[in-house]
């Protein structure tokens, strides 16, 4: 495959995309088509995904298609969101999640009567300089949210993970165990060890002892982690800018493309094999590598099988 300029034309269960790439930025012209017996009417989706806006206006549209944030967030309620925020790196060079996206999404959870929304993720690199750099405390903090720090172990509390192989307790971020519900914000990327970082990879993120993770079966332990019973009400995977190399921390903007996606669900299992599928646009991921989604299918997660469900495609 020519990476530099190519066009290549793929189904997603029903939807045609074709993506141009040439260089490190990708101008992506969408035909995004309803699928022959796809399900109409607002709420009805099991997964929406839409393609070509900006971050706070694509969502917008998915949450809409979802039936609204107040399906999801009550009010009254204290919310947590887990975004990525594991590197010390700006927006464009698509290591986290985009902060745009957060501060809508902190919005849209007020606007549904929540009384309190916390932001937090346990970094890799200096939490102070993670927050700040990623544009997502500035975001999250103009929107209404508090952030909250995740480096001292103080701040996590053991969880039983009952369903669990090689992971059987963790010791989870006290945002997540305190919230009345919580929301996933993952940003796609490879990933050098789980090969793909997305929604099930994310919830490291909340966890204190990652090096258990690497030590004992990476993709195991990361679909042992998605068996939390506290398990977010939305997962929102951000592709509005994608790493397709070197991540998760990425090199420079060459490991970037401009994909303007974005992918929601409530199926930790469905949301990562459509944004897979995606990322297979631009550089080869077989399913079948990215292993922690299989063992979640097999563990009763989530589902695999994007055909059999109720999925809504929107170009903006």
């Amino acid at each position: 495959m020519n990476r530099r300029n190519f066009l290549k034309s793929i189904a997603l269960t029903g939807a045609a995309i074709t993506i141009k790439e040439s260089g490190a930025t990708t101008l992506m012209s969408q035909h995004f088509n309803q699928a022959a017996g796809e399900t109409s009417g607002a709420g009805a989706y099991d997964l929406v995904a839409v393609l070509g806006g900006e971050p706070a206006a694509m969502f917008r549209r998915a949450i809409t298609e979802m039936g609204g944030m107040g399906k999801f967030v009550s009010k009254g309620q204290k919310v947590a969101v887990k975004p990525n925020i594991g590197w010390d790196k700006v927006p464009e060079l698509a290591a986290n999640t985009n902060p745009e996206l957060i501060r809508e999404i902190v919005k849209q959870c007020f606007d549904a009567g929540a009384s309190e929304v916390v932001v937090f993720d346990h970094t890799c690199d200096d939490w102070r300089k993670c927050y700040a750099n990623s544009g997502i405390e500035s975001a999250a903090k103009a929107a209404g949210a508090r952030m909250v720090p995740a480096d001292q172990e103080s701040y996590y509390k053991p969880v039983s993970l009952p369903k669990g192989k090689s992971l059987k307790t963790a010791k989870v971020h006290e945002a997540i165990l305190n919230a009345d519900v919580w929301i996933n914000v993952p940003v796609l990327k490879n990933h050098g060890g789980a090969k793909m970082s997305i929604s099930m990879k994310n919830l490291m993120g909340i966890v204190w002892d990652r090096r258990f993770f690497h030590a004992n079966n990476l993709q195991q332990c990361i679909a042992d982690i998605s068996t939390i019973s506290k398990k977010p009400v939305l997962n929102v995977v951000d592709a509005y800018r994608l790493m397709k190399n070197n991540g998760p921390r990425g090199r420079s903007e060459a490991d970037v493309v401009l994909s303007k996606g974005l992918f929601i669900s409530q199926d930790m299992v469905a949301v990562d094999t459509a944004a897979t599928n995606f990322f297979n646009q631009v550089r080869d991921m077989p399913l079948a590598d990215v292993a922690h989604i299989g063992i979640g299918a097999a563990m009763n997660i989530g589902t695999m099988e994007l055909d059999k469900l109720k999925i809504k495609r929107v170009k903006i």
